[in-house]
């Protein structure tokens, strides 16, 4: 567990506590608790603001996404449009295989149901406070992914990133001898929304930093043992974990 160890003194000072109160989420999803309530998480305890518009640093990242723009293939925009279409556990499906199938791993599915909630809770903070344009808004001539369900003032942190991070975290632990591919396939990610040019370099960094904070201290919470012990079963007896 050295990653758990070495990011766990940068959660504490993102995540306060480790109780919330219940959430109500539509009839279609099973009922979770929220361990991490927007009001309890600080991003910027955590976040190094983004780089400044116009600054020599934005500027450089500008120029990289030009650069990934130019040299991509038609293989990386199809990949990166399928990354941007598929935010859940979907993401990590062809890492692990065809037996990592949610509709048949239910105390998985619930596991991540949970990690997805909270890191949406933290990343949708953490992009209020932020307030960063994205790429596309300061220069049109980049063209990638379709955005137009983005906020434009929404760019930091990468939100997919978080969310690929958090699961990894968790997945990882759950899998450790998959760990490697795991957080390969967030890094990959990632990566494609840069592909798509709808992020900074400096959002994707901060979405794992973000992501793992969240995931870490999840792994944590007493509150989430029970759920934790069912799903590493749940793996086991699907092939998937040792």
């Amino acid at each position: 567990m050295v990653l758990r160890h070495w990011v766990s003194g940068v959660a504490l000072a993102l995540l306060i506590g480790a109780a919330g109160a219940a959430q109500t989420l539509p009839a279609d999803k099973p009922a979770v608790v929220h361990l991490l309530t927007p009001a309890e998480v600080n991003p910027q305890g955590l976040l190094p603001p983004p780089p400044r518009e116009g600054s020599t640093e934005q500027k450089a990242e500008l120029a990289e996404l030009h650069r990934i723009q130019d040299a991509r293939t038609p293989a990386d925009l199809a990949q990166a449009e399928w990354d941007n279409a598929h935010e859940d556990p979907s993401a990590f499906a062809a890492t692990l295989g065809p037996r990592f199938d949610m509709a048949k791993l239910p105390a998985t599915a619930r596991l991540l149901l949970t990690i997805e909630h909270e890191q949406s809770a933290a990343k949708k903070l953490a992009k209020v406070a932020f307030h960063r344009p994205r790429p596309w808004v300061l220069d049109p001539t980049l063209v990638g992914c379709a955005h137009a369900d983005d906020k434009p003032n929404s760019s930091y942190p990468s939100g997919h990133t978080t969310m690929a991070f958090a699961m990894a975290v968790t997945l990882a632990d759950l899998i450790p001898d998959r760990a490697g591919d795991i957080f390969a396939r967030a890094q990959q990610y990632g990566q494609s929304r840069l592909v798509c040019g709808v992020h900074y370099r400096s959002d994707i960094i901060a979405g794992q930093v973000l992501g793992t904070a969240v995931g870490v201290e999840l792994l944590h919470s007493p509150a989430l043992r029970a759920d934790l012990d069912a799903a590493r079963q749940e793996l086991h007896a699907a092939g998937i974990a040792p």
